[in-house]
């Protein structure tokens, strides 16, 4: 594994902007950054051995700080959303940011996802660290968070988390990488035209502000993705869920979820390339995000404007809104224990 590490560019304060690329012994790479800890590329083979780059993002270092699509980045302490930026833990009421309509949404605007981490290579990964203090975004405690990246000759990029709190907070970490696996420039048809099979025989059915209300089975709607279809087929059926989240935007149940279990999420395929991402998590659910609100981000790497669902999502995590939920598996850290998750990306092909 060989990775080299560049200065990208500089904060308005002056601080360095890192850029780490990580390659393997096959040439496939993983360009990650200090911007919330984000994934800027992932460069990797189709089926007669042609690289392409099959992660969004932008072509300038700075566009990364406060966009919307949170691209490629580690939103937190929590991502996605807490309804009116409320929650009570050990009797007490906390209230955070409502950045998202009436809605928390993935830390606050000033969040994990816009800070710069400190990051470190280690041999064969590069690892990233960040202090949020006491109050950060209104949360409380002081946490220490780690996210580690990495990737190996098999085309593997894998992500763990770590995070310890000087008191009782909640905390939902994942990543916001955009896939399309055709090529990150092919466009909404080619993302479209991808099919994803996921573990999942439930999902959460939301309200209007898209706050889980019911666990749901899939079967006979849309949002059935139990067997492989492609993100299209149904995208703009008539159905209420899609039309809240104006396509897919929804967290699915990860069937056999076991916590501290490794389970088999689902695969995102894509025929044309023979490209497949196999996912796997520790997290009890997995959002589905099909960039139904793309258009209007920061210009791509290559100097294009980016359309809405140009690509694809697929943030393994815990349930949104989970502190307001006793029923969902607990968001909460305490000081004597360790916050520790993994998702995996696999990506191979199919000759």
């Amino acid at each position: 594994m060989e990775i080299e590490q560049n200065v990208w560019g500089f904060t308005p304060e002056g601080e360095a902007i890192i850029i780490y690329t990580m390659t393997n012994s096959k040439g496939s790479s993983v360009r990650i950054s200090n911007i919330g800890a984000g994934i800027v590329s992932v460069i990797i083979p189709d089926r007669n051995g042609n690289l392409d780059d099959v992660a969004l993002g932008y072509g300038r270092p700075e566009d990364y700080f406060g966009d919307g699509p949170c691209m490629g980045k580690t939103p937190g302490r929590y991502a996605n959303r807490i309804a009116l930026g409320k929650f009570w833990l050990d009797g007490k009421e906390y209230h955070l940011a409502q950045n998202n309509g009436p809605n928390h949404l993935h830390g606050g605007p000033n969040g994990f996802a816009n800070k710069l981490w400190t990051g470190r290579v280690e041999t064969d990964r590069v690892v990233f660290n960040l202090v949020s203090p006491d109050g950060d975004e209104k949360y409380p405690g002081e946490v220490v968070a780690e996210v580690v990246y990495d990737w190996n000759d098999e085309n593997e990029l894998e992500i763990t988390y770590y995070a310890k709190t000087s008191a009782p907070t909640i905390i939902n970490l994942t990543n916001h990488a955009y896939f399309n696996l055709r090529g990150e420039s092919t466009g909404s048809k080619a993302m479209l035209e991808q099919k994803l099979q996921l573990n999942a025989s439930h999902y959460l059915a939301t309200d209007a502000t898209q706050i889980p209300t019911e666990i749901s089975p899939v079967e006979g709607t849309p949002m059935d993705f139990t067997k492989p279809k492609s993100l299209g087929k149904d995208i703009d059926a008539d159905f209420e869920a899609l039309k809240i989240g104006h396509g897919y935007d929804h967290c699915w149940v990860v069937d056999k979820w076991e916590k501290g279990k490794l389970c088999d999420v689902g695969t995102l395929e894509d025929e044309v390339s023979g490209r497949r991402m196999i996912i796997k998590s520790t997290q009890p659910g997995v959002q589905v995000y099909t960039g139904n609100w793309l258009q209007g981000a920061p210009l791509s790497k290559e100097k294009k404007e980016y359309e809405n669902r140009d690509g694809v999502a697929i943030e393994c995590q815990a349930f949104p809104d989970s502190p307001n939920h006793e029923q969902f598996p607990s968001t909460v850290l305490r000081p004597e224990e360790l916050y520790q998750q993994t998702i995996i990306y696999r990506f191979e092909t199919d000759k």
